[in-house]
């Protein structure tokens, strides 16, 4: 059966051979068909080109049923028939195989080629569906203004077009005669197609004969070998030089694209609307991340918003990668040294300028000249190092920047202080930790994209930020990893294969969503970011990391880095931000529900608003000084003045003039010591006096009650204020000396015009008198301890130095009566005799003590006698206005009680006058300074206004306004869709 159908396929073989255009003549056995070959010599155990039988059924051949079957004729043969066959055509057909199978490896390589790079660089083209807003509205709406139905009946018509056209029946005739011609090599290249797919299916490795038979074409396999291996070599520079050229004409058209995009967003009209709508975007999202950034979270509510948080270790080169994202050199720079103290938030928007501002302030900064650059830069270090508390090395205060121009990607990136592995001197001890606990708190938001930045140029195993990332993001879901410097590792590095190891994810214990390489300058802080661009292309141009295709075309550049962390970016925005918004209102809920239980009968206030409340009041009660009576002023300033003075007054000037022997010297003593007085103590003294009257009476209107209406949660910020307001405010120095004048003429002054006057200075002298012999009463009391009658009433004793005092004071008592008229001071000998008079009781005295007593009680004698004369003088007026002429009645006393009471009465009356006209103003102007300055610092603020209701206003405001601005910017985002 095996023979039959082997004969059968020899007899397809021979007419494959036999052809009118060849000879007929007998062929050897050498010259049959390799198919025949095999099926003629099944065993030759000795020979060279043994094979094994064939395994494959006769079955498979049926695709030669295909090819044209002639007539042969058949010769006797000693072992059977055997055809004619043309040896120069089996030739050929064996030559047109090989050529064949060569054309169809290219086409299948070529093809799995060009559909590999068709891929890599359909993912490398952007969206082109975000800019369709180039395109004008008026294109669009083509329709509405064109009527295109009576456009295309003004057309000719189809059959008068047709007429127009050649005769295609003949050109059709032509190619008839033609295709009878070339008939028949076309029926050959049918048959050699036809072969030729056969032998493809025959054609396994180790098990065709056409492959292992001939010699000939083992040579021919080496050199396809070799041609693949330059095809492949040709093939990879040929991409190349077109991934550079499609990359040269991308950024001719973004060049392009950018200043159309300039032009355009400048335009206000109606074609740019949905434009202006994508452009505030990502600002009505970088607003909700600034207020939460300034949200107390005491309730629980956690931030869990996206953003990108750029970690990496310490001269990893994070700032600069931020630098090439944002398109200009605007942060501080350092050689080696921690130049990010404190986080900085730093939002991506466009916008027809490149410019920088700051959240708290209205300046704008050209990016595009240098002196604004370099103002930004020394901007952000000094809120930096304000940020830093004393003793510290870095802040947890954010630093929000917003960063606009034609071309930026909108994003929101979050800058960390660069990890380290060392605290070195003129650090903080604990700002290892400081830096790990602020990126953890950072990179736990689940929905944080981190971008994390390794150093090509250094070992992997050194790297710290790698264990971090990888223990807050263990699956990589959220994780860019971006390897910078990588010119320098390029060089470096030993084993190129060990960057492309980085790129796979293969050598640190972290997975990333995407792996970048990129190049951010050369070290030079002074490049710019142009030249940086260059730089970067010209080496990925000329990079055998590249050509060697260790590195992909779209995981290179800061442009593709940009484009893909703005895509995730996005696309984590629109997954979260709904649950979010859902987190925060739950979050309301949950405040309004205890702001009612707590609060039912207030209104909520935050802090703000209770702040502006506060200093309405404030203002209020600082008016309220103007209100006070002329009156009242008069009567404090007078009676405070009196008991700042009165000591000086008694002690220096009244009782020295006492001792004298005449009116005159008492007199010229009171003239002498009242002018010495004035030019030196009085003016100024009165001034404090005004001033602390001023302040009491600003304190007792910031302090008093209001009744019900007051409101303790505003004590702490009134004294705030009081108390700032008086440090701030300078009395008027000038009116110290109009002061002084006025004083001076006043003590000049000795004419009492009347009885009255005469009267009430007698009056003022008596309680002034009498206050000073209460209190000196009251200290000699306390010198000789109880009288008999506490003691027996209230059982309290004398101490022994009591005991000794009272001694003393009797026997000083007895020496003032034996003389009324005693000086004020004792001489030694008395002082000796008392001392002696009371060694002979048993007594030991000090001297020193026997003085101090002595002083006490004369004084008290010097008062009770003053008091009598008093009385003496009240009818004393008659003769004080003959001058005292024939009397023995001297009150001199009096008048300087009156000038020193007309004195105070006018003093009174300028200081009342300086405090209603002027100072009062400049009060109420300083508590407006001060109230505006409070009210600019929040610090301030979260300081003076305190306690659980305020906090509780706080958060239910913030939370609020959050869920408003989340629920605006995801409808925003639902319109951009």
């Amino acid at each position: 059966m095996w023979r039959t159908r082997a004969t059968a396929a020899c007899v397809i073989c021979r007419s494959l051979a036999n052809s009118s255009y060849g000879m007929k003549r007998k062929s050897p056995l050498q010259n049959l068909h390799l198919v025949s070959r095999s099926i003629h010599r099944p065993y030759y155990p000795s020979s060279k080109f043994q094979r094994p039988p064939l395994r494959i059924s006769i079955q498979l051949f049926s695709s030669l049923n295909r090819l044209p079957l002639r007539k042969t004729k058949l010769l006797n043969v000693k072992y059977g028939y055997q055809s004619h066959r043309n040896f120069w055509l089996a030739r050929l057909a064996s030559r047109l195989l090989k050529l064949r199978y060569l054309i169809l490896g290219s086409a299948v390589g070529g093809g799995y080629t060009a559909k590999k790079t068709y891929d890599q660089w359909k993912d490398m083209m952007p969206d082109l569906d975000e800019y369709k807003w180039i395109v004008p509205d008026f294109i669009w709406e083509l329709d509405e203004h064109i009527d295109f139905e009576k456009l295309i009946k003004a057309l000719p018509d189809a059959d008068d077009l047709a007429k127009l056209l050649p005769d295609f029946d003949k050109i059709g005739e032509s190619f008839t005669s033609l295709k009878g011609f070339f008939s028949p090599g076309y029926n050959l290249v049918s048959e050699v197609i036809g072969a030729s797919d056969l032998l493809l299916l025959l054609g396994s490795p180790g098990e065709t004969a056409f492959r292992a038979t001939d010699q000939g074409y083992d040579n021919d396999k080496q050199y396809k070998k070799v041609s693949d291996k330059e095809k492949i070599d040709q093939l990879q520079e040929e991409l190349l030089r077109t991934q550079l050229k499609y990359q040269r004409m991308l950024e001719r058209l973004e060049k392009e694209n950018k200043e159309l995009r300039k032009l355009v967003l400048q335009r206000d009209d109606k074609g740019i609307h949905q434009r202006k709508l994508k452009k505030s975007l990502i600002d009505m999202y970088s607003e909700v991340l600034d207020i939460l950034s300034d949200y107390d979270a005491s309730y629980n509510t956690q931030d869990h918003l996206p953003r990108v948080v750029v970690v990496g270790d310490q001269s990893a080169g994070k700032t600069s990668v931020l630098e090439m994202i944002a398109q200009a050199r605007i942060f501080p720079r350092g050689s080696g040294e921690m130049m990010t103290r404190s986080p900085v938030k730093v939002t991506l928007s466009e916008g027809p300028h490149h410019v920088a501002l700051f959240k708290d302030s209205s300046r704008e900064f050209d990016l595009t000249k240098e002196e604004d650059l370099a103002a930004l830069r020394n901007e952000i270090e000094i809120r930096m190092r304000n940020s830093v508390k004393e003793g510290c090395t870095v802040s947890t205060e954010t630093i929000s920047l917003s960063v606009k121009g034609p071309g930026l990607q909108r994003m929101v990136l979050v800058d960390l202080p660069g990890v380290i592995s060392t605290v070195t001197s003129g650090m903080a001890p604990d700002t290892k930790e400081t830096i790990f606990s602020i990126s953890k708190a950072y990179m736990q938001n689940p929905n944080a994209i981190i971008l994390c930045i390794q150093d090509g140029s250094v070992d992997a195993e050194r790297s710290i930020v790698t264990d971090l990332v990888s223990q807050m993001d263990p699956q990589g879901k959220r994780t860019i990893f971006v390897l910078t410097k990588v010119d320098l590792a390029e060089k470096n590095v030993a084993s190129p294969s060990r960057i492309q190891q980085i790129i796979e994810g293969k050598l640190f214990p972290m997975k990333a969503l995407g792996y970048f390489a990129v190049v951010t300058g050369k070290g030079n802080s002074s490049e710019s970011i142009e030249s940086i661009k260059e730089y970067e292309e010209e080496f990925f141009q000329n990079s055998k990391l590249l050509k060697t295709c260790m590195l992909k075309a779209h995981q290179v550049t800061t442009k593709n880095l940009s484009l893909a962390v703005s895509d995730c970016f996005w696309k984590m925005v629109r997954e979260s931000v709904e649950q979010q918004a859902d987190a925060f209102k739950a979050t309301r809920f949950n405040l309004e529900t205890e702001w009612k239980n707590n609060y039912p009968r207030l209104r909520e206030l935050d802090r703000n608003e209770l702040f502006e409340k506060a200093k309405n009041e404030i203002l209020d009660e600082v008016i309220s000084l103007t209100q006070v009576t002329p009156k009242h002023w008069e009567e404090i300033l007078q009676k405070t003045l009196w008991e700042r003075v009165s000591t000086h007054v008694i002690e220096n000037i009244y009782l020295p003039a006492a001792q004298t022997m005449n009116s005159g010297t008492f007199n010229t003593t009171v003239d002498i010591k009242l002018k010495q007085w004035t030019d030196k103590q009085l003016p100024n003294k009165a001034v404090e006096v005004a001033w602390e009257t001023l302040q009491e009476e600003f304190s007792r209107f910031m302090t008093e009650q209001k009744g019900k209406e007051h409101d303790d949660i505003f004590d702490k910020l009134k004294q705030a204020v009081k108390e700032e307001s008086i440090k701030r405010h300078k009395w008027n120095e000038r009116a110290e000396d109009s002061l002084r004048v006025i004083q001076h003429n006043a003590l000049e002054d000795r004419s009492i015009s009347d009885k009255q006057q005469w009267d009430a200075a007698i009056h003022f002298m008596e309680e002034t008198l009498q206050s000073r012999l209460k209190d000196t009463e009251s200290v000699i009391e306390d010198m000789v301890g109880p009288d008999w009658k506490k003691r027996w009433l209230y059982w309290i004793g004398r101490t022994k130095e009591q005991n000794v005092r009272n001694e003393t004071k009797n026997e000083l008592e007895k020496l003032i009566k034996c003389n009324e008229e005693h000086a004020a001071y004792l001489a030694n000998d008395e002082v000796t005799t008392v001392r002696k008079n009371l060694e002979a009781r048993g007594i030991t005295v000090d001297p020193c003590l026997i003085k101090d007593t002595w002083h006490q009680i004369y004084r008290r004698y010097f008062l009770k006698t003053a008091l009598n004369h008093c009385n003496l003088c009240r009818r004393g007026f008659y003769y004080y206005q003959r001058h005292f002429v024939d009397s023995e009645l001297e009150c001199n006393d009096i008048v300087l009680f009156w000038r020193i009471q007309r004195m105070l009465a006018i003093t009174a009356n300028t200081l009342r006058q300086q405090l209603t006209n002027t100072e009062v103003r400049r009060l109420e102007k300083n508590v407006k300074e001060v109230l505006e300055d409070f009210a600019e610092d929040n610090e301030k603020k979260v300081k003076l206004l305190t306690g659980k209701r305020v906090q509780l206003a706080e958060d239910l405001k913030k939370v609020r306004e959050i869920q408003e601005k989340l629920e605006a910017f995801i409808e925003a985002l639902h319109q951009e869709k």
